[in-house]
């Protein structure tokens, strides 16, 4: 059974939509920023500021490695993720991506506030930040298989759309 894995900037609802999904299918969910910081000991920000983005991304590099060797989970991953070919790669050998989106101001109003966020703590303007960053992952987040706007519909909407491309997957037998 292929994982089904959530891909998207922060603030689209990989999480939210991944806990609810896989309550839905019955299936196991994993949050890499979750497992990273289990595997570390510390959190996302403290890997950041004590180590930096490199350790980071080596860490997720290591979770995602692990995971993909699994299979029937809902995978949410870091909004990062897919900046690694590799990490593609075996995301995509036994899974299925599901990239979710949004308009960069409703990921403003998501995420502004929220310290959590270490590659948006930087000085400047939190709405250029997320521009900036959303346009240069734009092409790395197309190598999804799917793609669902999130910016005014509820996670459970996501997860009925969601469930319905498997379930198209499935009657064509790509699943």
């Amino acid at each position: 059974m292929k994982n089904i894995v959530l891909i998207g900037f922060m603030g689209t609802g990989k999480t939210t939509v991944g806990k609810r999904l896989a309550g839905r299918l019955g299936r196991q969910f994993v949050d890499t920023d979750l497992e990273i910081e289990r595997v570390t000991g510390k959190t996302i920000p403290q890997i950041f500021a004590q180590d930096g983005e490199v350790r980071f991304r080596s860490e997720e590099r290591l979770v995602i490695q692990k995971l993909s060797r699994r299979e029937g989970l809902v995978i949410a991953t870091g909004g990062g993720v897919v900046l690694d070919p590799e990490n593609v790669a075996d995301l995509k050998r036994n899974g299925v991506l599901i990239c979710l989106a949004a308009d960069p101001e409703i990921i403003y109003q998501r995420v502004k506030g929220k310290k959590h966020r270490p590659l948006l703590n930087k000085k400047g303007k939190l709405r250029e930040q997320i521009k900036t960053l959303l346009a240069a992952r734009a092409p790395f987040y197309a190598v999804a298989d799917f793609t669902i706007d999130t910016g005014n519909i509820s996670s459970g909407e996501v997860a009925n759309k969601i469930i319905n491309y498997l379930d198209s997957l499935r009657t064509n037998g790509e699943l």
